[in-house]
């Protein structure tokens, strides 16, 4: 059997290797539409720094992504201690984010009112709508200030997103499910530390684990998934449109030819696999095109050590939309790993754009730039000029797991099982990060496998 991934991204990669790692015979091969490999995993190095166009790292919880990556003979980077003090940004300072009930109590983040809202979540009801949106979610169990102050910089710091228009059931299904069970985040947290205390771990609501990347930066895996599969990974070869006849799949690509496949796997943007089944299945086409990608862009800015006013001894700071400022947020990346900056500078890493402005991120590199200078001037207090500047845009970003995308994936699955040999994998369906995409593909290799 033959089988075709489309796109080389980290879904379609690490498939690829799962796949050959059962069965190194296996007639398989990988196209990607670019001349480079990983799709938003990039790592570019110049003049000593080191910038993440896309993807910064991947949370060391899930022993799938680690196991993948002993099998390459990488080893993972955990990010430095400091990475663990985080900053909100709120009437004109920032503050830490409460790493304990303690600091929490004593934090300024919240007024005296919302700090008391949270604690009430215990009485507050349960919800009645199969598919709400985070907002509605946080505003209900936790108040509006912390919906304002907490959850809404976090969607913002994922997906980029707008919590107003973002589904709890699939961004967070965790949290989802703990309310179903428990009816309440509090009562639910509770009961998991007591059931966790003889194993000595802590649990929490949220996803745990500590930030990971690679010394070399988070290209590193993809450098070495890419020498594994090696001529079996065709580049430059972009997929218009696929059809079906007498049992295989034939792939017209962008250079007008054609290739056969027994299987094909689609491990490509919900968009860019929309294009390629418009004529196979119209109405899965539509479907998949309904998934929304904002744009945002990634501004690199290198400073001197002396130049920056307010310490970066942290993971950055996040940006609520209350405050109406024009960034999503700022990761000082070289206080999270090592050899992001040359000795006596910082590297910071901001985020523009997003669902809510997707707008500000497709401004000439010029302008974003002045933005983002504008903006760490007032937040950060930072009146140099930068020594080094690198602007990263991504007109399709993050894809959004608006309300209704649970419905849709549900047609969409239907749609996809009436087309034999037919697959759909990646980043737009069961998972944004690095983890999620990695063990969606291991499950669909065990399920091609079960049928070879």
């Amino acid at each position: 059997m033959s089988i075709t991934i489309v796109g080389g991204g980290i879904s379609g990669l690490s498939l690829a290797y799962f796949l050959l790692a059962k069965d190194p015979a296996l007639d398989l091969r990988v196209l990607e539409a670019e001349k480079r490999p990983g799709g938003k995993i990039s790592t570019d190095r110049t003049d000593g720094f080191l910038c993440e166009r896309g993807v910064n790292g991947f949370l060391d919880n899930k022993p799938l992504t680690l196991e993948l990556a002993r099998r390459l003979s990488l080893t993972p980077l955990r990010s430095n201690d400091a990475a663990r003090k985080r900053f909100i940004y709120s009437k004109g300072r920032l503050y830490p984010l409460p790493e304990s009930p303690q600091a929490f109590l004593l934090s300024g983040l919240l007024s005296p009112c919302g700090r008391g809202r949270i604690f009430y979540e215990v009485l507050s009801p349960r919800g009645k709508e199969e598919d709400e949106t985070l907002a509605s979610f946080a505003k209900r169990r936790l108040g509006k200030e912390a919906y304002e102050k907490l959850i809404d910089p976090m969607a913002s710091g994922i997906y980029a997103g707008d919590p107003e228009r973002l589904s709890l059931k699939s961004c967070f299904p965790r949290i989802y499910e703990l309310e179903k069970r428990y009816g309440s985040l509090i009562r639910a947290l509770l009961k998991l530390q007591k059931s966790a205390k003889k194993s000595g771990k802590s649990v929490g609501p949220g996803p745990g684990g500590t930030l990971t990347s690679f010394y070399d930066g988070m290209e590193t895996i993809i450098g070495s998934l890419r020498e594994f599969l090696g001529e079996r990974l065709l580049l430059s070869r972009g997929v218009k449109s696929v059809d079906r006849s007498g049992g295989r799949y034939s792939l017209h690509l962008d250079d007008g030819s054609v290739t056969e496949s027994d299987s094909v796997i689609l491990a490509c943007p919900a968009y860019a696999a929309a294009g390629i089944l418009r004529d196979l299945d119209p109405a899965l086409s539509e479907r998949l095109s309904e998934i929304p990608y904002p744009a945002v862009s990634v501004a690199c800015l290198g400073f001197r050590i002396e130049d920056i006013r307010h310490g970066t001894n942290g993971f950055g700071f996040l940006v609520p939309a209350s405050e109406r400022r024009r960034i999503l947020g700022t990761l000082w990346d070289s206080s999270i790993f090592p050899n992001r900056a040359p000795e006596g500078y910082v590297l910071l890493r901001t985020m523009i754009g997003g669902a809510r402005a997707p707008e500000l991120a497709m401004e000439d590199e010029e302008r974003l730039t002045g933005i983002v200078l504008e903006e760490l001037r007032d937040i950060m207090g930072i009146d140099a000029a930068p020594d080094f500047v690198r602007v990263y845009r991504h007109e399709k970003a993050i894809p959004q797991y608006n309300v209704g995308h649970a419905a849709r994936l549900q047609e969409i699955d239907r749609a996809v099982s009436g087309h034999e040999g037919l697959y759909l994998t990646g980043n737009a369906y069961r998972g944004i990060g690095v983890n999620d995409c990695i063990e969606n593909s291991y499950k669909l290799a065990r399920e091609l496998h079960s049928k070879t």
